[in-house]
Protein backbone atom coordinates (compact mmCIF):
# COMPACT_ATOMS: atom_id res chain seq x y z
CA UNK A 1 0.00 0.00 0.00
CA UNK A 2 1.47 3.36 -1.05
CA UNK A 3 1.16 6.64 0.81
CA UNK A 4 -1.52 8.00 -1.53
CA UNK A 5 -3.89 5.05 -1.02
CA UNK A 6 -3.42 5.38 2.73
CA UNK A 7 -4.98 8.85 2.79
CA UNK A 8 -7.02 8.98 -0.42
CA UNK A 9 -9.97 6.58 -0.35
CA UNK A 10 -12.56 5.88 -3.04
CA UNK A 11 -15.71 7.98 -2.77
CA UNK A 12 -19.18 6.47 -2.90
CA UNK A 13 -21.16 7.71 -5.96
CA UNK A 14 -23.83 9.02 -3.58
CA UNK A 15 -21.42 11.76 -2.53
CA UNK A 16 -20.46 13.16 -5.94
CA UNK A 17 -23.22 15.77 -6.17
CA UNK A 18 -22.58 16.95 -2.62
CA UNK A 19 -18.85 17.39 -3.22
CA UNK A 20 -19.68 19.29 -6.43
CA UNK A 21 -22.04 21.59 -4.50
CA UNK A 22 -19.43 22.23 -1.81
CA UNK A 23 -16.81 22.96 -4.49
CA UNK A 24 -19.07 25.51 -6.22
CA UNK A 25 -19.74 27.20 -2.88
CA UNK A 26 -15.99 27.33 -2.24
CA UNK A 27 -15.45 29.10 -5.59
CA UNK A 28 -18.14 31.65 -4.76
CA UNK A 29 -16.56 32.26 -1.36
CA UNK A 30 -13.18 32.87 -3.01
CA UNK A 31 -14.82 35.62 -5.08
CA UNK A 32 -16.34 37.16 -1.94
CA UNK A 33 -13.26 36.91 0.29
CA UNK A 34 -10.25 34.60 -0.09
CA UNK A 35 -10.11 33.36 3.56
CA UNK A 36 -13.75 32.26 3.20
CA UNK A 37 -12.78 30.43 0.03
CA UNK A 38 -10.16 28.38 1.86
CA UNK A 39 -12.78 27.55 4.49
CA UNK A 40 -14.94 26.33 1.63
CA UNK A 41 -12.07 24.16 0.39
CA UNK A 42 -11.76 22.58 3.82
CA UNK A 43 -15.49 21.86 3.88
CA UNK A 44 -15.27 20.33 0.40
CA UNK A 45 -12.47 18.02 1.53
CA UNK A 46 -14.52 17.07 4.60
CA UNK A 47 -17.52 16.27 2.40
CA UNK A 48 -15.38 14.01 0.21
CA UNK A 49 -14.00 12.36 3.34
CA UNK A 50 -17.51 11.82 4.70
CA UNK A 51 -18.55 9.90 1.59
CA UNK A 52 -15.39 7.79 1.43
CA UNK A 53 -15.97 4.11 0.71
CA UNK A 54 -12.82 2.13 1.56
CA UNK A 55 -12.48 -1.56 0.86
CA UNK A 56 -12.91 -3.80 3.90
CA UNK A 57 -11.77 -7.37 4.60
CA UNK A 58 -14.76 -9.27 6.02
CA UNK A 59 -14.15 -12.45 8.06
CA UNK A 60 -14.95 -15.50 5.93
CA UNK A 61 -16.86 -17.33 8.67
CA UNK A 62 -20.60 -17.32 7.94
CA UNK A 63 -21.52 -17.76 11.62
CA UNK A 64 -20.31 -14.34 12.70
CA UNK A 65 -22.27 -11.11 13.06
CA UNK A 66 -20.22 -8.22 11.68
CA UNK A 67 -20.58 -4.54 12.49
CA UNK A 68 -22.75 -2.82 9.86
CA UNK A 69 -21.21 0.59 10.52
CA UNK A 70 -18.11 2.48 11.54
CA UNK A 71 -18.50 4.18 14.88
CA UNK A 72 -18.76 3.48 18.60
CA UNK A 73 -21.02 1.08 20.50
CA UNK A 74 -23.46 3.41 22.28
CA UNK A 75 -26.06 0.97 23.63
CA UNK A 76 -26.43 -2.73 24.35
CA UNK A 77 -29.87 -3.63 25.70
CA UNK A 78 -32.91 -5.88 25.20
CA UNK A 79 -35.49 -4.44 22.82
CA UNK A 80 -38.29 -5.59 20.54
CA UNK A 81 -37.43 -5.33 16.81
CA UNK A 82 -39.40 -2.77 14.76
CA UNK A 83 -42.97 -4.01 14.41
CA UNK A 84 -43.03 -3.21 10.68
CA UNK A 85 -40.60 -6.08 10.00
CA UNK A 86 -43.13 -8.70 11.09
CA UNK A 87 -40.81 -10.41 13.57
CA UNK A 88 -41.92 -11.81 16.93
CA UNK A 89 -42.43 -9.28 19.72
CA UNK A 90 -39.90 -11.07 21.93
CA UNK A 91 -37.15 -8.72 23.17
CA UNK A 92 -33.79 -9.40 21.55
CA UNK A 93 -30.34 -8.03 22.30
CA UNK A 94 -29.96 -4.76 20.43
CA UNK A 95 -26.45 -3.48 19.71
CA UNK A 96 -26.31 0.16 18.61
CA UNK A 97 -23.41 1.69 16.67
CA UNK A 98 -23.33 5.49 16.73
CA UNK A 99 -21.69 7.24 13.77
CA UNK A 100 -20.44 10.80 14.08
CA UNK A 101 -19.89 13.15 11.14
CA UNK A 102 -16.28 11.96 10.72
CA UNK A 103 -17.07 8.24 10.40
CA UNK A 104 -17.47 6.44 7.09
CA UNK A 105 -21.25 6.22 6.58
CA UNK A 106 -21.51 3.34 4.10
CA UNK A 107 -23.52 0.56 5.79
CA UNK A 108 -22.74 -3.13 5.37
CA UNK A 109 -24.71 -6.32 5.91
CA UNK A 110 -23.99 -7.82 9.36
CA UNK A 111 -24.61 -11.36 8.05
CA UNK A 112 -25.18 -13.16 4.79
CA UNK A 113 -28.74 -14.10 3.90
CA UNK A 114 -31.93 -13.22 2.05
CA UNK A 115 -33.62 -9.87 2.55
CA UNK A 116 -37.11 -10.80 3.75
CA UNK A 117 -38.45 -7.33 4.42
CA UNK A 118 -37.52 -3.65 4.17
CA UNK A 119 -39.63 -1.07 5.97
CA UNK A 120 -39.14 2.70 5.99
CA UNK A 121 -40.79 4.80 8.69
CA UNK A 122 -40.63 8.61 8.88
CA UNK A 123 -39.96 10.19 12.24
CA UNK A 124 -38.12 12.80 14.24
CA UNK A 125 -34.43 13.71 14.31
CA UNK A 126 -33.24 13.41 17.90
CA UNK A 127 -29.56 12.88 18.61
CA UNK A 128 -28.92 9.33 17.34
CA UNK A 129 -26.93 8.42 20.46
CA UNK A 130 -30.07 8.66 22.61
CA UNK A 131 -32.08 5.55 23.44
CA UNK A 132 -35.36 7.09 22.23
CA UNK A 133 -33.89 7.53 18.75
CA UNK A 134 -34.63 3.85 18.05
CA UNK A 135 -38.34 4.48 18.55
CA UNK A 136 -38.92 8.11 17.55
CA UNK A 137 -36.44 8.88 14.77
CA UNK A 138 -36.77 8.34 11.03
CA UNK A 139 -35.60 4.81 10.29
CA UNK A 140 -35.25 2.13 7.66
CA UNK A 141 -35.40 -1.46 8.88
CA UNK A 142 -34.07 -4.53 7.07
CA UNK A 143 -34.83 -8.13 8.02
CA UNK A 144 -32.28 -10.69 6.86
CA UNK A 145 -32.94 -14.44 7.03
CA UNK A 146 -29.79 -16.54 7.29
CA UNK A 147 -29.24 -20.00 5.83
CA UNK A 148 -30.16 -21.63 9.17
CA UNK A 149 -33.55 -19.89 9.18
CA UNK A 150 -32.78 -17.37 11.91
CA UNK A 151 -33.46 -13.69 11.39
CA UNK A 152 -31.38 -10.62 12.10
CA UNK A 153 -32.76 -7.10 11.93
CA UNK A 154 -30.53 -4.15 11.06
CA UNK A 155 -32.00 -0.67 11.36
CA UNK A 156 -30.68 2.56 9.83
CA UNK A 157 -31.61 5.50 12.08
CA UNK A 158 -31.38 9.15 11.09
CA UNK A 159 -29.76 11.49 13.61
CA UNK A 160 -29.71 15.12 14.64
CA UNK A 161 -27.94 16.23 11.45
CA UNK A 162 -28.83 13.34 9.13
CA UNK A 163 -31.81 13.95 6.86
CA UNK A 164 -31.55 11.17 4.32
CA UNK A 165 -31.43 7.40 4.67
CA UNK A 166 -30.42 5.53 1.52
CA UNK A 167 -30.99 1.77 1.11
CA UNK A 168 -29.48 0.00 -1.89
CA UNK A 169 -30.92 -3.48 -1.34
CA UNK A 170 -34.36 -4.88 -2.18
CA UNK A 171 -36.64 -7.64 -0.82
CA UNK A 172 -35.61 -11.17 -1.87
CA UNK A 173 -32.08 -10.01 -2.67
CA UNK A 174 -29.28 -12.18 -1.30
CA UNK A 175 -26.62 -10.28 0.64
CA UNK A 176 -23.11 -11.48 1.43
CA UNK A 177 -21.59 -10.70 4.83
CA UNK A 178 -20.09 -7.21 4.72
CA UNK A 179 -21.82 -6.30 1.45
CA UNK A 180 -22.81 -2.65 1.10
CA UNK A 181 -26.55 -2.22 1.56
CA UNK A 182 -27.07 1.45 2.42
CA UNK A 183 -25.82 4.82 3.58
CA UNK A 184 -26.97 7.62 5.88
CA UNK A 185 -25.96 11.21 5.30
CA UNK A 186 -24.26 13.26 8.01
CA UNK A 187 -24.36 11.55 11.42
CA UNK A 188 -26.61 8.68 12.44
CA UNK A 189 -26.85 5.20 14.00
CA UNK A 190 -27.24 1.53 13.13
CA UNK A 191 -29.06 -0.96 15.37
CA UNK A 192 -28.51 -4.72 15.09
CA UNK A 193 -30.99 -7.11 16.73
CA UNK A 194 -29.22 -10.38 17.46
CA UNK A 195 -31.08 -13.73 17.27
CA UNK A 196 -32.53 -15.01 20.52
CA UNK A 197 -29.88 -16.50 22.82
CA UNK A 198 -26.92 -14.88 21.03
CA UNK A 199 -24.71 -12.74 23.26
CA UNK A 200 -22.66 -9.79 21.96
CA UNK A 201 -18.86 -9.90 22.06
CA UNK A 202 -18.50 -6.12 22.23
CA UNK A 203 -18.78 -3.47 24.94
CA UNK A 204 -20.16 0.06 25.17
CA UNK A 205 -17.56 2.56 23.98
CA UNK A 206 -15.79 0.06 21.71
CA UNK A 207 -14.83 1.30 18.25
CA UNK A 208 -16.37 -0.58 15.31
CA UNK A 209 -15.17 -0.98 11.73
CA UNK A 210 -17.95 -1.73 9.25
CA UNK A 211 -17.58 -5.05 7.53
CA UNK A 212 -14.71 -6.16 9.76
CA UNK A 213 -15.35 -5.96 13.52
CA UNK A 214 -17.15 -9.01 14.96
CA UNK A 215 -20.19 -8.19 17.09
CA UNK A 216 -21.24 -11.76 17.96
CA UNK A 217 -20.56 -15.43 17.28
CA UNK A 218 -23.76 -17.24 16.33
CA UNK A 219 -22.31 -20.58 17.47
CA UNK A 220 -21.01 -19.40 20.84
Amino acid sequence: MDMASTFIKPMHPEGRKFVAIFAVIALILFVIWEPLGWLGVLMTVWCYYFFRDPERVTPDRTDLVISPADGVISLIEPAVPPAELGMADTPLTRVSVFMNVFNCHVNRAPVGGTVQAIAYRPGKFFNASLDKASVDNERNSVRITMADGRDIAVVQIAGLVARRIVCFTKPNEVLAPGERFGLIRFGSRLDVYLPEGVEPMVAIGQTMVAGETVIADLKA
